[in-house]
């Protein structure tokens, strides 16, 4: 398979490679299409559920979405990585930073820490960070913001510059959304809640 990646976007190896369950995929526009056709089945899914935060802020859920997001694409959808990327956590911790990430969330909830579009930014920015998966991380942290936002919150989910995949085909939507989330490192949150809400 002749994959090309985008600015930001994670490389798999080639043992995440051989997790493809579609065998006649060949190309990047091939493998696009068959997992946003997944991820839209699994919005799909989420609309017709409700959830508490306890079922949201959880590994289980987290894991569980990722699946529903990439399983019929990926053997390895809803599993952590098991291998070093070019960015994210040694994923020897992944579990134990994720713990973090959900008991921070719990604690800004409780206490009103931020506005409920930040503490779904900070979320989202923190998952990503963290880099759960092989691949995907950026589209299923991005839904997971939009779940806290709207089922949490009850405010309408985040735009992302109009576009929820954000491939090379949207390189100036990509291009503003990388520079948000270079901002958030710096703990800068407002260029990326914008840019989730323009």
């Amino acid at each position: 398979m002749n994959l090309k990646y985008s600015t930001g976007q994670t490389p798999i190896d080639a043992n995440e490679s051989d997790g493809l369950k579609i065998k006649t995929i060949t190309t990047q526009s091939e493998l696009n299409e068959f997992e946003q056709l997944n991820i839209e089945r699994a919005m799909h899914w989420t609309l017709r559920k409700r959830f508490t935060a306890n079922q949201i802020l959880s590994e289980e859920f987290i894991l569980s979405l990722h699946k529903k997001m990439y399983g019929d694409v990926w053997k390895w959808a809803g599993k952590f990585r098991t291998s070093e990327k070019n960015l994210g956590i040694p994923f020897p911790i992944i579990g134990i930073e994720l713990r973090k990430l959900i008991d921070d969330t719990h604690f800004w909830m409780n206490h009103s820490s931020f506005s409920s579009d930040e503490i779904a930014i900070r979320f989202k920015h923190r998952l990503v960070s963290i880099h759960c998966f092989p691949n995907g991380n950026g589209r299923h942290s991005r839904l997971m913001a939009d779940l806290i936002v709207e089922k949490l919150f009850n405010a309408p989910s985040f735009s992302w510059g109009q576009s929820h995949s954000l491939h090379a085909s949207n390189e100036d939507v990509r291009s503003a959304y990388l520079t948000a989330l270079k901002e958030a490192d710096r703990n800068n949150y407002t260029p990326l809640i914008e840019f989730a809400r323009n």
